[in-house]
C-alpha cells in the first residue's frame, strides 16, 4: 500500500513538472504527392517531446505550465534525405494576475526552421551533445520561453535558464544549418538570446517584469497605477536599451507583438503628456507600426 502511494505520488509530480503545454501544427500545403501520415507523425512527436520532458529544475505545478505553440509551416520536403525545408512561428503567452486575459509574452518567426525527420523516430535531446538539428530548435526556443516566462515573474528570474539557451546556441554552431551562426542575421536564433543576455539590454529584461508584474497584473486591482507603472517601465527599460544598443532589434520586435495590446492600454485613457510620452517612444524604436502608435493619442 505504502508503495502503490509512493508510486501515484511520484507519478503526480511528474506529471505536475513539465513547464511547457504547447500544441504544434504543422501545415503541409505546400507539398503535393507526399503521403501526409509523416507530417502528422511529426506534429504528435514534437507535441509529445516538448510537453513530456521536463527541460529545467523549476517545479511547475499543472495549471502554472506556459501555454505556448510552434505553428511550422512546411514549403520543401525531401524523403530520399528526410530533409525538411520550414517556417516556424513561435508564440508563447501569460496570464495576467486575477483577469481572464492572457498576454503575448514572445512571438517570432523562425525563417531557418530546417531540419531531418524520418518518420517514426524517436528524438532525443542531450545537452551537453548538440548533435540533432530538431531537438537543437525545439530545446532552444523552450529554454528561451521559460527564461523570459521566469523574468517576467521575478526580476532575472529566468537568468541560468537563459544561460543554457546561450549555451545550446554556442553548441550549436557545428550543426550545419542556418540560423545559430554569431552576426550572421540580426534576427537569428543566435541574435536573439546573445542580445537578451547583453548587459546593455539588461534594462530590456528589466522591463518583463515591470511591464507584467507590476504593470498588467496590477491592472486588475488599480488600472490607473498598473497604466502608470507600464509608462514607466516603457521609459526605464523599452526606451534605455534602445538608447544602450540602437542596432539590437529586440525592442523592435517587442512592439510588433505588443503593440495591439499598448494601444488598448492608452487608448481613451492617461493624460495627453503620458500618451505623447508613451507614443514618441514606441515611434522611435518601430515607426513601421505608426498606424498602432496613432491610437493611443486618441
Amino acid at each position: 500500500m505504502i508503495l502503490l502511494t509512493s508510486l501515484l505520488l511520484f507519478s503526480e509530480e511528474s506529471l505536475s513538472a513539465q513547464e511547457l503545454n504547447a500544441k504544434v501544427t504543422v501545415n503541409h500545403s505546400q507539398i503535393q504527392g507526399t503521403d501526409a501520415s509523416v507530417f502528422d507523425n511529426l506534429q504528435q512527436t514534437l507535441e509529445q517531446f516538448i510537453n513530456t520532458r521536463q527541460w529545467t529544475h523549476y517545479h511547475f505545478q499543472k495549471n502554472e505550465r506556459i501555454v505556448c505553440s510552434f505553428n511550422i509551416t512546411v514549403s520543401k520536403y525531401d524523403p530520399g534525405s528526410n530533409m525538411f525545408t520550414c517556417s516556424a512561428l513561435i508564440q508563447a503567452n501569460r496570464p495576467v494576475y486575477n483577469a481572464a486575459y492572457t498576454s503575448i509574452l514572445y512571438n517570432s518567426q523562425d525563417g531557418d526552421f530546417n531540419f531531418t525527420f524520418a518518420q517514426y523516430d524517436q528524438i532525443e535531446f542531450h545537452e551537453q551533445n548538440i548533435d540533432n538539428q530538431l531537438t537543437a530548435l525545439i530545446a532552444y526556443y523552450a529554454y528561451l520561453i521559460i527564461g523570459m516566462d521566469l523574468d517576467s515573474f521575478s526580476p532575472m528570474g529566468g537568468e541560468d535558464i537563459l544561460q543554457q539557451c546561450l549555451n545550446l546556441t554556442n553548441n550549436a554552431q557545428n550543426l550545419s544549418f542556418t540560423g545559430w551562426k554569431a552576426f550572421d542575421n540580426p534576427r537569428n536564433r543566435f541574435a536573439i538570446i546573445n542580445d537578451y543576455l547583453d548587459g546593455a539590454l539588461k534594462p530590456f529584461r528589466q522591463l518583463q517584469y515591470d511591464y507584467y508584474r507590476t504593470g498588467l497584473d496590477e491592472m486588475a486591482n488599480n488600472a490607473e497605477r498598473g497604466r502608470t507603472n507600464i509608462t514607466t517601465a516603457l521609459g526605464n527599460g523599452l526606451k534605455k536599451a534602445h538608447e544602450n544598443r540602437p542596432m539590437s532589434l529586440l525592442p523592435q520586435i517587442w512592439t510588433d507583438y505588443k503593440k495591439d495590446e499598448l494601444a488598448n492600454i492608452y487608448k481613451g485613457k492617461g493624460t495627453q503628456k503620458e500618451k505623447e510620452q508613451v507614443y514618441d517612444i514606441l515611434f522611435s524604436i518601430n515607426a513601421s507600426q505608426n498606424i498602432t502608435w496613432e491610437k493611443i493619442k486618441q
